[in-house]
């Protein structure tokens, strides 16, 4: 992969606030882990305007994070956000943060292919490093849902360049 093809995987949430922390949890455990060429794996904490410069660094950015819905805890669900008004509507405690930085990426012409991993929680107002167990269960199936999806991404890179060059 050419270095602006580079995949980041990127978790956000508040590690301090239980399930609310998923996407730091799998981001803290996928460093921990071999990673295939041209991905990288980041901690985002709680979003923001700080995480401009990753999102302006990747053409692909797979995002990690929790949602309040109506679906069973811990159900994880990929969504394909291409705006700031795509995210879910009840997303945790840094949406609008999130949004706003998605517009402006928008505003900038630098928004990355966007792919946003949620997994469904109970609540915000779990204090603690813990997560839960329906939300511990959930960690590992996020992890093979991002390997298979960043599987898919390079597979599909390189058959453009195979036509490329052809």
């Amino acid at each position: 992969m050419t270095p602006e093809k580079r995949i980041l995987i990127l978790g956000i949430g508040n590690y301090l606030m239980g399930d609310e922390g998923i996407g730091v949890h799998v981001a803290n455990r996928l460093q921990q882990q071999s990673l295939p060429p041209g991905v990288d794996v980041v901690d985002g904490g709680t979003g923001g305007f700080h995480l401009l410069g990753y999102f302006e660094g990747y053409e692909t950015v797979i995002l990690v994070d929790a949602t309040l819905d109506d679906n069973p805890l811990g159900t994880i669900r990929l969504i394909r956000p291409r705006f700031a008004q795509d995210f879910p509507k009840a997303m945790s405690t840094h949406d609008i943060g999130l949004k706003d930085m998605v517009s402006a990426l928008l505003l900038l012409d630098k928004m990355p292919v966007i792919h946003l991993f949620v997994v469904s929680i109970e609540s915000l107002q779990q204090q603690g490093i813990e997560l839960t167990a329906p939300i511990e269960k959930a960690v590992p199936l996020v992890i093979v849902k991002i390997f298979d999806l960043v599987k898919k991404l390079q597979n599909e890179t390189k058959e453009t360049n195979m036509l490329t060059v052809v």
